[in-house]
């Protein structure tokens, strides 16, 4: 389809580039004009769109999660993450049936595109059901690698990466990953390293999440998660953390020689007690910063929104300095250094050639009101309810309270309710 969004003011997330009132145009799934109102312009459109004077910016990536999950959503809260992993998560898990997936896929698409989230790294299993999900709603989706000694053989991986890597359009890509130094056995990270190396790809995984896991690690090997790692030639081709809390000093130096991003989840790492990571010094040491939510087992939402406040306002705490981590540098993390993280330039702002991944954020509300600084609007005082439209490859996926999904609200809650019924009772 050719859209044009018209009447809007554009953050469009480039480098200098501040806010302007113009238009959009779309053409299949990528923007071809982002500037001024073009007068007389002869163009025919299959849709065109009022944005009302409203903001009209990149969408949110959410650059860590675990979608599925959501039938865990608080069911097993306020516990240790050794104990909530060991005895609730993993025995919940295996009954999860391939139906049980694709509604819980969907349930969490919906809360995505409520906050603004126009792709996710998903990290979970049954790859093709997520693959089924993404292509039939039309929602954006790299799929992360979830090796551990639990399930996966490093062929299926390999396989993996052929299959999903080869997508021209990237509504499915792939990374390459693994759980956890914790839950991985060292000739299975040897062969990951190999794999790297063999398609000069990055590796991501769950690292430095809590205090046990970093002295738990120093006790087997003599080092750190991030340098035992490091030792077998994990991150020879880049590659990324999730959630990097807690780092020795030799971490941080091999964080920034490998070119590694490290992707926060504030609130699940707060819920789960395992620290705050030291996001400012990251930044300051020119290390890429990315945001995700993690899953909704342990957050319990998927709100972009909650997760850009927690980035600023806690390092502000922890550091006792409150020009910390300001607003427009969480905006980039959200989206530009998202987008990167995950794989996909070409969604990281508006500008022509890029793709038609936007969110159209509702001004007239209470909360944005006055208009000063919309970007800081936005990070200290935004919410979901601001979130009017969000497009993804150029199709509307939700806007104004409706889902364009292929199935019904009603549906995918009743379903993800079944799913969760029957295993959890």
């Amino acid at each position: 389809m050719n859209i044009r969004i018209y009447n809007v003011r554009i953050l469009t997330m480039e480098a200098g580039k501040g806010i302007f009132r113009g238009e959009v145009w779309v053409k299949g799934d990528t923007i071809v004009y982002a500037g001024p109102f073009v007068p007389d312009a002869e163009e025919t459109w299959d849709q065109e769109i009022d944005g009302q004077e409203n903001l009209l910016m990149p969408g949110f990536k959410n650059a860590h999660t675990h979608s599925a999950m959501t039938f865990l959503r608080s069911h097993a809260d306020d516990m240790k993450l050794d104990e909530w992993l060991h005895t609730r998560v993993f025995p919940a898990e295996a009954q999860l049936t391939g139906e049980d997936l694709y509604w819980l896929n969907k349930l969490a698409i919906m809360e995505y595109l409520t906050s603004g989230v126009t792709s996710v790294f998903d990290m979970y299993f049954n790859k093709p059901v997520v693959e089924r999900v993404a292509v039939e709603t039309g929602f954006r989706t790299v799929i992360c690698e979830s090796i551990n000694n639990f399930g996966g053989t490093l062929e299926e991986v390999e396989a993996d990466y052929k299959r999903y890597s080869q997508d021209p359009d990237k509504l499915i890509s792939y990374q390459l990953g693994f759980h956890a130094e914790y839950t991985t056995s060292k000739e299975l990270m040897e062969g990951l390293a190999s794999l790297s190396k063999k398609y000069k790809i990055p590796v991501y995984v769950h690292c430095s999440e809590t205090k046990k896991e970093v002295e738990e690690c120093r006790s087997r090997t003599g080092m750190t998660p991030i340098t035992y790692m490091d030792s077998l030639g994990m991150f020879a081709h880049r590659g990324g953390l999730f959630h990097g809390v807690h780092l020795d000093e030799a971490d941080f130096g091999i964080v920034k020689e490998r070119g590694l991003y490290i992707i926060t989840n504030p609130a699940s790492n707060l819920k789960l007690a395992s620290g705050i990571a030291p996001v400012k010094r990251y930044l300051d040491m020119e290390i890429p910063v990315a945001i995700g939510t993690d899953g909704p087992a342990s957050n319990n939402c998927l709100d972009m929104f909650r997760e850009m406040f927690l980035v600023t306002g806690l390092q502000k705490v922890i550091c006792d300095d409150p020009e910390a981590v300001p607003a427009m540098e969480v905006l980039k993390m959200a989206t530009v250094v998202g987008a990167h993280a995950m794989g996909l330039p070409e969604c990281d702002t508006i500008a022509e050639g890029k793709k038609a991944d936007m969110i159209l954020i509702d001004l007239q509300q209470p909360n944005m009101q006055p208009i000063q600084n919309i970007e800081k609007n936005l990070v200290y005082s935004g919410s979901k309810q601001n979130v009017k439209m969000t497009m993804v490859g150029g199709k509307v996926l939700y806007q104004d309270g409706n889902y364009y999904l292929g199935s019904s609200k009603e549906e995918i809650f009743a379903k993800a309710n079944e799913s969760a019924r029957r295993i959890l009772g």
